[in-house]
């Protein structure tokens, strides 16, 4: 119950409630994309300056080699599952965006772990950028070979080194990375410097930020009605499974409890951001309604009401 007590949830609440009563509450979109980019960037500092601290020991190599495994596994093992009742396009473009990750999701898990007291490790923000890619690039293998599969020829064929591209170099990415750079090379002093911006804000920026994600949320879940039963059965299954992978996987290696939690986090979200933006490109095939009703419709609220304290839960009992 305390992290209903939260504000930053509170205003994701408020967000969902003003969007039902259909409300001329509106964040304008460039506010948005800069909430977005400053979220991102104080992360990726945070992240620098624990770097700085630590340096890359094999505690960091073995989270950051977990993440990895898991931004694989996991589309892999959705687009066989979901290609048994769906057209491989459309398995594709699911597996994708469940196979990546939700940066807000991410950093709202992280700011509850420090209102907990809860210590991980900065370098998480590393294994968040790591997650992000992967999916899309196996979406993109196997929406080409589905297409050779359906029509010989007839279909183009997107270029892997274009989403490479696209996929690495997203502005939002390349901002996480940039900033984590400059927090490991500015180290003490550029962590003094830089604490009223990327620690002081954070939290009102975070909450005026879900307020924004509250409203989409409630404006998206009208795209629910267009997509097949089953796929919002996945929406509401898939997270907890996922996340209970990364649980068993974590305990296996005797991964710390804050780590672990933020690994569960991971593997459980679902982008609506990075991966939507490049699957209407190369996917077109698919309606952005099917993955951005299910990812923002039913996972992203999932995961911040009830996903995250329920996995933090599940990590202090088993770990």
């Amino acid at each position: 119950m305390s992290n209903f007590a939260d504000p930053a949830i509170l205003f994701f609440i408020f967000g969902v409630l003003a969007g039902f009563a259909r409300s001329n509450l509106e964040i304008p979109h460039a506010i948005s994309r800069f909430l977005s980019l400053y979220l991102l960037m104080a992360l990726g500092l945070k992240g620098g300056f624990a770097l700085h601290h630590s340096g890359i020991t094999s505690e960091v190599s073995l989270a950051l080699g977990l993440a990895i495994f898991l931004a694989v596994f996991i589309p892999i093992v959705a687009y066989f599952i979901l290609g048994k009742w769906l057209n491989k396009l459309d398995a594709a473009a699911i597996a994708a965006t469940y196979g990546s990750i939700s940066a807000v999701t991410f950093i709202t898990a992280s700011q509850s772990l420090d209102q907990q007291g809860i210590h991980y490790g900065g370098y998480m923000a590393a294994a968040m950028a790591l997650m992000e890619s992967p999916a899309i690039v196996l979406a993109i293998v196997l929406a080409n070979k589905a297409r050779a599969q359906q029509s010989a020829g007839t279909s183009t064929h997107t270029s892997l080194s274009k989403v490479l591209h696209e996929s690495f170099t997203d502005g939002g990415q390349l901002l996480l990375l940039g900033a984590m750079a400059i927090g490991i090379l500015s180290g003490d002093a550029g962590h003094k410097a830089m604490t009223p911006f990327s620690i002081d804000l954070f939290k009102g920026l975070l909450s005026f930020f879900l307020l924004d994600m509250g409203l989409q949320v409630a404006r998206n879940l009208s795209q629910l009605r267009r997509v097949p039963r089953l796929t919002i059965v996945y929406g509401l299954v898939a997270p907890p499974v996922h996340a209970m992978l990364a649980l068993g996987i974590c305990k296996l290696v005797g991964m710390q409890l804050g780590e672990t939690i933020l690994l569960m986090v991971l593997a459980a979200s679902a982008s609506y951001i990075a991966v939507p933006a490049v699957l209407r490109q190369a996917v077109p095939e698919v309606s952005p309604a099917l993955y951005m009703g299910m990812s923002l419709g039913i996972t992203f609220p999932l995961n911040i009401l009830i996903g995250i304290p329920a996995y933090t839960w599940l990590a202090r009992y088993f770990m």
